[in-house]
């Protein structure tokens, strides 16, 4: 019979590297995200910037060589990607569309199982409100991850998506772990997110997001 240490240490997540990627036709974020037993690591982040006088066709080439670049050097083991959201622009869609494909068989390519996630999700996710901005995105992920020094928007959006990759498979874990007796519950996962995101300073104010000093 497992004693309770065996069973902690049985339970515990795999270490692996997710990849969360911010589609744009001229601005595409990346983040990569490194899930370890004692916690998360902000490996690598940027954004692949175009200029919006080139063809559509060049930007789709550009975006795909730097993220093969990125994939090569950091051997992601999976990949995360924000969905398409809703535009009123058939014309937007259709190219964010065209980006998003180009995404997809760089994964492919290499490989990569690909994950999606809505906006909503993602906001759910790292901040706890649907109705996140942007900059409180930006707020939780530099928490979350320790980043110092700028984080740009685009950046900080795809480290959003690859964090809400890692919490949905931590949920998914501690739930398997409570149902087979394991001393990791969804209580006890609940419990530590609470007490990590009470007291922090300076945070945006997010409405239906009690215990964040400043939220509303």
């Amino acid at each position: 019979m497992k004693s309770w240490r065996s069973l902690e240490n049985s339970d515990r997540p795999k270490e692996y590297t997710v990849l969360g990627i911010d589609p744009g036709s001229l601005v595409t974020g990346y983040g990569l995200v490194h899930r370890v037993q004692s916690g998360l690591q902000c490996v690598d982040f940027g954004c692949v910037k175009l200029s919006s006088t080139q063809s559509l066709t060049l930007r789709l080439e550009q975006i795909y060589d730097r993220l093969s670049q990125i994939v090569a050097a950091f051997k992601p083991d999976r990949m995360a990607v924000e969905t398409i959201f809703y535009s009123r622009s058939a014309r937007s869609a259709l190219i964010m569309g065209h980006v998003r494909g180009v995404v997809l068989l760089v994964a492919a390519k290499a490989g990569l199982e690909v994950f999606e996630y809505t906006p909503l999700e993602i906001k759910l996710s790292v901040v706890g409100s649907g109705a996140a901005s942007k900059r409180q995105v930006q707020f939780m992920v530099s928490k979350m991850l320790s980043v110092s020094g700028r984080l740009p928007i685009d950046a900080s959006d795809a480290l959003a998506v690859a964090l809400c990759h890692v919490n949905k498979c931590a949920r998914e874990h501690y739930d398997r772990a409570s149902r087979v007796g394991g001393v990791w519950t969804q209580a006890a996962l609940n419990a530590k997110a609470v007490k990590s995101v009470k007291g922090i300073k300076g945070a945006p104010a997010v409405k239906g997001a009690p215990g964040v000093k400043g939220a509303s």
